[in-house]
């Protein structure tokens, strides 16, 4: 017994001596996080996720809801890049996602629905797949579409149909004119025995402005060219969008020398 406790001292008297401090747990091991995705219902065969990705709906990562990142991001297949509308959804809303196309600040200015008291999109995904969707915008007659290209994201300027004071009297002694089919609108003014003024083209160049004078069949697109503001004509190839009207956001555009043989511009005379 004394044996024992003889040497249950020296083994305290060894710890005691020779300390040896407690290993940590390390923190540096662990499971990476897994992004979840956010992806589109909508369509039948394929998804587009908030990445920019699209796939079939086998290809899905089940975990992650993510499409293989192997494939083209932010890819515009079936997408007419002046107009900003695609004949599929999901490419539109990859189309869409791409910040040189979308800018962020603006989108999420953009309001869900009409109503004053509607509320505004929380992210750019959520902004893509809303206006990817069918809307009035590309109808045409309540039952058809304006052309099969009627998936749009364009960021428009306001569209309401309703005139501000202020863009009335800046068009004071200007004779709006309607030109023919590939003229410009030097040529359309001068018909009339007036110049064009090119000033008044950016006062021109609203949605709620050209849909005074033109019938656009209920659509107002952006678009990029010196021949807008103007109308595409209805002979037009189906992806121009053949009545629809445009709008440019490059206002260094605006000419009065600009044309296209498709569109009928709307021009500023005095």
């Amino acid at each position: 017994m004394r044996f024992c406790w003889n040497f249950l001292q020296i083994i305290f008297v060894f710890l005691h001596c020779f300390h040896f401090p407690a290993r940590a747990i390390r923190s540096d091991i662990g499971l990476p996080e897994r992004k979840i995705c956010r992806n589109t219902v909508q369509g039948r065969y394929l998804l587009s996720d908030d990445n920019g990705h699209v796939c079939d709906a086998l290809s899905v990562d089940q975990w992650s809801r993510c499409c293989p990142g192997s494939g083209e991001k932010y890819s515009c297949q079936g997408c007419n890049i002046v107009s900003q509308c695609c004949n599929t959804y999901e490419y539109c809303v990859s189309c869409c996602l791409n910040p040189a196309r979308t800018q962020q600040e603006l989108a999420l200015q953009v309001k869900i629905a009409k109503p004053v008291s509607a509320g505004t999109y929380a992210s750019v995904f959520d902004f893509c797949a809303g206006r990817c969707r069918h809307s009035s915008e590309s109808v045409v007659h309540e039952n058809a579409y304006v052309s099969d290209f009627h998936h749009c994201f364009s960021l428009r300027s306001n569209s309401s149909g309703t005139l501000d004071g202020h863009s009335e009297a800046r068009l004071n002694g200007i004779n709006v004119v309607i030109g023919r089919q590939g003229e410009t609108c030097n040529s359309v003014c001068k018909s009339k025995g007036l110049s064009c003024v090119p000033s008044k083209l950016l006062v021109l160049n609203k949605c709620e402005i050209i849909q005074k004078y033109m019938k656009c069949k209920g659509s107002c697109l952006a678009s990029m060219g010196s021949d807008q503001p103007a109308e595409v004509a209805e002979d037009a190839p189906r992806h121009l969008n053949p009545g629809a009207c445009l709008f440019t956001r490059t206002q260094s555009m605006l000419s009065c020398d600009g044309s296209h043989r498709h569109t009928r511009r709307l021009c500023p005379c005095a």
